[in-house]
């Protein structure tokens, strides 16, 4: 007997894009740019989150990752639509993180 393919329901994601904060003193003081898309939609509460696990930032002599990385709660924008804030720390490299906060893009702008 052939067993029923069982499918992962698809929620949602969000594409995101932002920048660090200012790290370092000198002629060293930096920021970092990076740009992804989260992952699916995960319960929490009355609303949801998402996780985000990013491998790198832009390059800059060295990289920060976003790793296990979770949003805020939905944020309703109007049309049933939302967004999500975010605020963490990037991985330490060349023996400094950055601070980071920003808020996903729209879920299905097009939609």
């Amino acid at each position: 007997m052939k067993k029923k393919a069982t499918r992962k329901r698809q929620t949602h994601v969000h594409e995101f894009e932002g920048s660090t904060k200012l790290a370092e003193e000198g002629a060293d003081r930096h920021n970092h740019r990076f740009a992804g898309v989260t992952g699916q939609a995960i319960r929490s509460g009355k609303s949801h989150i998402h996780e985000i696990d990013l491998s790198n930032t832009d390059f800059l002599d060295h990289f920060h990752n976003l790793k296990k990385i979770r949003t805020g709660p939905a944020i309703p924008v109007g049309n049933g639509k939302h967004v999500h804030f975010v605020t963490g720390m990037t991985t330490q490299n060349d023996e400094h993180r950055h601070q980071f906060n920003f808020a996903t893009l729209i879920d299905r702008p097009l939609v």
